[in-house]
């Protein structure tokens, strides 16, 4: 296959001959989700026009999610485009969004399916005021009862039953990066075709790191692995690393994962003391985020433990995430295992670091 000249439904078609056993259904209902993305994407190309930012444009909504978040009109358009997109195939037997209280399930005059569809529609919609780039995330699990509804426990599956994984993300370039378990593909939408296309396979990890992403105003809340983790990245050369690292954060977890999965690095939203069970969405988030990094030769971790290894004990449940270079998250898992027990003095802080006090 020549990237660049193989649309996605071209390229799951080959998929399905070199592995006869992957189902047609299973193909069909990417494309599905592949068109819902496509119509979210022209939904946030719109921009400031009337009915399509925040609450405070004009015709915008006010109000909150199960999480206790602000719902933006584009997160609930988004998460109309993939119910609709999806709800009639006879592919499904049902679907949990990160906007619903509760799992939906198709229209009664549908015929279920054997699959679950899990996804975020609108990952960092607060960034869509200021024109940063979002996406959508989403993750594919088999129903465990295909022919009836879904029940919120047929969701609560560990990640390593995913089938597939992807995220769309809306930056200068529509880009759809999905695995079903054979690496991690990337496809770009071609305006003039309508079609994603092609444009990198098999994507893998760079290495070695050097850039690591944290929102480093909740510094206070983390816990000693995570300070000096990040305290031995900040003192670059002459530190314990004897390297330079850049610090990046965009707060949209889809365009952090596509710069790892391009550039390398490693991405942090640790468990800390003001959120304990973490911040993102096990089942929205993490789960097919740390299922595309594995494929691309990388390690997810909550700090104690594997991502795709967690067992989910709710719908909405939270995490923590670590991600990127396999090397640094096993160095940050290591610290976890070393430092969390007693309290961690910071060399940027101490007489002789970084942000030395004066004494004169």
């Amino acid at each position: 296959m020549l990237a660049g000249h193989v649309t996605l439904a071209q390229f799951l078609i080959e998929e399905r001959r070199r592995y006869p056993a992957a189902g047609g259904d299973l193909d069909s209902l990417i494309l599905d989700v592949a068109l819902a993305c496509k119509a979210v994407a022209n939904r946030v190309a719109l921009g400031a026009l009337p009915d399509t930012l925040g609450r405070d444009a004009p015709g915008g909504i006010d109000r909150t999610n199960v999480h206790g978040e602000v719902q933006h009109t584009l997160d609930v358009i988004a998460n109309d485009y993939f119910l609709r997109a999806t709800e009639r195939s006879g592919r499904l037997a049902g679907m949990a969004s990160e906007e619903l209280d509760e799992p939906y399930v198709p229209p009664a005059e549908i015929p279920r399916g054997n699959y679950l569809l899990v996804f975020d529609p609108l990952d960092g919609s607060s960034n869509i005021d200021v024109n940063v780039s979002v996406g959508s995330i989403f993750s594919i699990l088999r129903a465990p009862e295909p022919g009836v509804d879904a029940t919120t426990q047929d969701f609560l599956q560990p990640g390593t039953a995913q089938v597939c994984a992807g995220y769309a993300l809306y930056g200068p370039a529509t880009m759809l990066v999905l695995t079903v378990g054979r690496g991690v593909h990337a496809f770009t939408l071609d305006q003039a075709l309508g079609e994603f296309v092609l444009t990198r396979e098999s994507i893998r990890v760079p290495r070695p790191a050097s850039e690591f992403a944290i929102n480093a105003s909740n510094r206070r809340f983390w816990e000693p692995a995570v300070r000096r983790y990040v305290d031995e990245c900040l003192t670059g050369r002459s530190g314990p690393r004897h390297k330079d690292f850049n610090m990046r954060w965009v707060a949209s977890l889809v365009a952090e994962t596509h710069r790892i999965l391009t550039r390398g690095g490693v991405f942090l939203y640790p468990r800390d003391t003001n959120a304990k069970p973490g911040r993102l969405r096990l089942l929205y988030e993490a789960n097919p985020v740390a299922f595309l990094i594995e494929q691309a030769g990388g390690a997810a971790s909550t700090g104690r433990e594997r991502v795709l290894d967690v067992i989910p004990s709710g719908l909405h449940q939270r995490c923590p995430l670590i991600f990127g270079a396999e090397d640094e998250v096993a160095l940050i898992d290591r610290y976890h295992q070393q430092h969390n027990d007693r309290p961690y003095d910071s060399p940027l802080y101490g007489d002789r670091g970084l942000f030395r006090v004066g004494t004169g």
